[in-house]
């Protein structure tokens, strides 16, 4: 029997290691706009939340707590347009990434069940097959892929809007055109298809019309038809509260799917803390500090875009998400890219690293401070 690291690829980031030592050589130090952390202080509403429940002496809720799981469905009504989530449709997850690792692993999956994903796509949609020993395969359209599908291989869609890291948007037509697809693979093969979102971006839209109507939901009624079976949601509060530290994330849809999900995590000992499960509830309660938070990335953003254009480069897609996704305007492998980039002392992420269709762009992260982005934003002006 082989080791599970078998079935995995090589840690895509530890090949940056050259172009992150050049960068680090610029004379006025590296501006790290590659792995996307957040470095903005975490709202004190949320701090003063996560230490009023500091002492926790017993064994949290697997579940989630009533307040959070209702915390979720009271978000998902004014910030997603999704007014009929179930709260027995509510799990907290250690972050989302174990989720999307780990999903096709508590759904059953295995040999012969093939996991769609985005063919431009973080790369843990990939690993998360692996892992259960499933197929990945990388899908342009997987509403038409599940229409062929005669075999019934197809158990598993990942979706993911806003998209890491092209920033693209699915509409709500798009997205029902994958529920019905699925729905009916299910109904021609008798098992189950499941159809989970990833969509831990959707409260930083920058274009029109997402920005002003919102990113939409898997589970809009729009899309869903008001019936959650065989969706689910993943979504994370990392990236609109600050909280990647916290390890504060969900999953959300289909009350059935949820509670496999639960039994499996329940004696496998997957618990969210309580203290960061009484933060969760404050930070989902609160916009003030999600809008604060858009606007700093938006100012970033611009400045980024404006340098990047200035010095001869195209952001194609980025219509929302934290990452722009930049290629030289003569056509070059993304490695290249980026160590051209190192030389400005501005380490980015290649796009190689989201499959092979993402060669030639590169993944820019808005995650820096206020000042290394005007400092990257001088260093593109001067080249």
């Amino acid at each position: 029997m082989g080791l599970l690291t078998d079935r995995l690829p090589d840690f895509p980031w530890d090949t940056l290691a050259g172009a992150t030592a050049r960068a680090r050589a610029h004379p006025g130090g590296i501006v790290d706009l590659s792995v996307g952390t957040p470095v903005d202080p975490t709202p004190e509403l949320v701090r003063q939340a996560l230490t009023a429940a500091a002492d926790a002496p017993g064994y949290p809720q697997t579940a989630g707590t009533p307040q959070l799981r209702d915390a979720v469905v009271r978000w998902f009504a004014r910030r997603r347009h999704v007014p009929d989530l179930d709260a027995d449709g509510v799990l907290p997850t250690l972050g989302s990434k174990e989720l999307v690792a780990l999903l096709p692993s508590l759904l059953g999956l295995g040999a012969g069940d093939v996991v769609l994903h985005p063919q431009v796509a973080y790369p843990t949609y990939d690993v998360g097959a692996r892992l259960a020993g499933a197929t990945p395969e990388p899908c342009a359209d997987p509403a038409a892929r599940l229409a062929a599908d005669d075999e019934g291989a197809v158990r598993l869609v990942w979706l993911n809007s806003p998209g890491n890291p092209d920033g693209s948007v699915l509409s709500a037509d798009e997205l029902r055109a994958v529920v019905l697809a699925a729905r009916a693979a299910q109904a021609r093969h008798g098992h189950p298809v499941v159809v989970a979102s990833d969509e831990c971006y959707a409260e930083l839209a920058w274009d029109e019309p997402w920005a002003t109507h919102g990113v939409p939901s898997l589970l809009d009624p729009r899309v869903a038809g008001g019936d959650h079976a065989g969706l689910l949601v993943a979504y994370s509060l990392s990236k609109q509260s600050n909280l990647a530290g916290y390890r504060a994330a969900f999953v959300a849809g289909d009350r059935l799917l949820v509670g496999r999900l639960l039994e499996v995590r329940k004696h496998a000992g997957f618990i969210v803390p309580a203290p960061v499960q009484a933060a969760m509830v404050a930070a989902l309660g609160d916009d003030e500090h999600v809008a604060a938070q858009r606007a700093r990335y938006a100012r970033r953003r611009r400045l980024l875009v404006g340098a990047f254009q200035e010095a001869g480069y195209v952001v194609d897609g980025s219509h929302a998400g934290l990452y722009l996704w930049v290629r030289p305007a003569r056509p070059q492998d993304s490695r290249a890219t980026v160590e051209d980039l190192a030389g400005l002392g501005i380490l980015v992420a290649p796009g190689v690293f989201y499959g092979s269709a993402g060669d030639g762009h590169v993944r820019v992260a808005l995650t820096a401070s206020d000042e290394r982005v005007v400092e990257a934003s001088t260093r593109l002006a001067g080249a």
